[in-house]
C-alpha cells in the first residue's frame, strides 16, 4: 500500500499559548503535591539501600539481565509496529522518550512527544511513528490488564489471597475486556476512527500558533490503521510473543529480586502484586509513578505473604533495574542520537 501523504505542517518553535504554560503549572502542582504525600512511602523504600549489598549478587545479576532483555523486547515490539529496520532510531528514541516520561510531570505526554519528533526526524513518517506509538502503547497496556486472569486459578481455588490482591485481579479482567472491546472497534470500524481523526483536526486547527491547515487527518489514520492492521495481521504472532517477553521479563526481575533476598515467594500472589502496581503506574500522577509505584509494590508484596523488611529492600532492587538505569541509559541514548542526527529542535518535524 502506498504511504499516504503527510502535507508539510511545522511546529513553531516561539513560546505557546498561556494555555500551556498553565498546564505545565498543574502537572507540576500536582506531581509536587502526590511526591508529598507519598514521601515517607519512597523514604523508607530508599533509605534501605544499604541492604542492597546483602542480596544474593547471582540473583541480581539475573533480575538486571531480565530487565534489559524486557527492554530489548519493548524496542522490538516498536520496531515492528513502525515497520523500520533501523535499531538505532528505535532504541535510542525509546530511552529517550522513557527517561523523559521518568523525570518530568506530566511525563507520559512528553516524552510520547519526544519519542515521536526524534523517529519522526530519522525520516521515519510521521503518521506512520505516530500510530505505531499509539498501537504499541496499546497492545502494552493491554497486555498488563491481563496479568491478573493468569492468576485467577489460585483466587479461586480458595488459596490465603488479601481482598485487596482480589480486588486488583477484579480490576485487571475488567480492564482487559474493555480494551479489547476499544480495540476491536478501532480495528474493525470506521466511523469511530473517522470522528476521532475529524475532531482532533479541529483541535489542531485551532492550536495557537500553528502555520498550516491539517487536512485529511481521518483519511491518513485509516490508512494507516490499515497498514498497521495488516502488518499485525502477518505477525499477530511475533507481536504477542514481544509483548509477553516484555511484560514477562519484567516480572521475572521482581520474582529474582526477591530470590536475592532469601524469600521464596509464592509467583500468582507476587503476580497479582506486579499487576496491580504497574495499573497504578499508568496514572499520571508522579514522573514515571515515582513514589507510587514504591509505596504501591511494597505494601502489596506484604499483602503476597512477603516480610516487611524484604518487601522493601525487593522494590529498591526491582526500581533501580526499571527505573533508574534505564532512564540514565535514556540520557545517553540522547547524547548518541544527536551526534549522528543533531539537535532535536520543534521545527524540525511536520505535524
Amino acid at each position: 500500500m502506498a504511504e499516504p501523504y503527510i502535507e508539510p505542517i511545522t511546529i513553531d518553535s516561539k513560546p505557546r499559548s498561556g494555555r500551556s504554560a498553565v498546564g505545565r503549572v498543574v502537572a507540576v502542582v500536582v506531581a509536587g503535591l502526590s511526591l508529598y504525600v507519598l514521601l515517607p512511602a519512597l523514604v523508607r523504600v530508599g533509605s534501605s539501600w544499604p541492604r542492597l549489598l546483602t542480596l544474593e549478587p547471582g540473583w541480581l545479576l539475573v533480575a538486571f539481565t531480565c530487565e534489559a532483555a524486557s527492554f530489548i523486547c519493548a524496542m522490538a515490539l516498536l520496531r515492528l509496529v513502525l515497520r523500520t529496520k533501523d535499531w538505532f532510531a528505535v532504541v535510542t528514541a525509546g530511552l529517550a522518550g522513557n527517561a523523559v516520561t521518568n523525570t518530568l510531570p506530566g511525563g507520559d505526554a512528553v516524552g510520547a512527544s519526544v519519542q515521536y519528533r526524534m523517529l519522526a526526524s530519522t525520516g521515519i513518517d510521521t503518521v506512520q511513528a505516530a500510530s505505531g506509538l499509539a498501537v504499541s502503547s496499546i497492545i502494552g497496556v493491554a497486555g498488563l490488564f491481563s496479568l491478573p486472569i493468569f492468576a485467577l486459578p489460585v483466587i479461586v481455588g480458595g488459596a490465603g489471597v488479601s481482598a485487596g490482591l482480589v480486588h486488583a485481579g477484579e480490576l485487571g479482567a475488567v480492564g482487559f475486556v474493555l480494551l479489547i472491546a476499544l480495540g476491536v472497534v478501532i480495528l474493525t470500524t470506521d466511523r469511530f476512527l473517522r470522528g476521532v481523526g475529524n475532531s482532533l483536526q479541529w483541535l489542531l486547527n485551532r492550536w495557537p500558533r500553528r502555520r498550516h491547515e491539517s487536512r485529511n487527518l481521518a483519511q491518513r489514520l485509516l490508512a494507516e490503521r490499515d497498514q498497521v492492521r495488516s502488518d499485525l495481521g502477518q505477525n499477530w504472532w511475533k507481536a504477542v510473543l514481544l509483548i509477553a517477553g516484555r511484560i514477562g521479563l519484567d516480572y521475572f526481575s521482581l520474582l529474582a529480586v526477591l530470590r536475592a533476598t532469601g524469600t521464596r515467594p509464592n509467583p500468582s500472589l507476587v503476580l497479582l502484586a506486579y499487576a496491580a502496581t504497574a495499573v497504578l503506574a499508568l496514572l499520571p500522577i508522579t514522573p514515571g509513578g515515582l513514589g507510587l509505584v514504591e509505596a504501591s509494590l511494597s505494601g502489596l508484596l506484604v499483602l503476597a505473604n512477603i516480610p516487611s523488611a524484604n518487601a522493601v529492600v525487593a522494590t529498591l532492587a526491582f526500581r533501580l533495574g526499571s527505573y533508574w538505569l534505564p532512564t540514565i541509559a535514556g540520557a545517553v541514548c540522547y547524547v548518541l542520537y544527536r551526534r549522528r542526527y543533531g539537535p532535536l529542535r520543534r521545527n524540525d518535524v511536520a505535524a
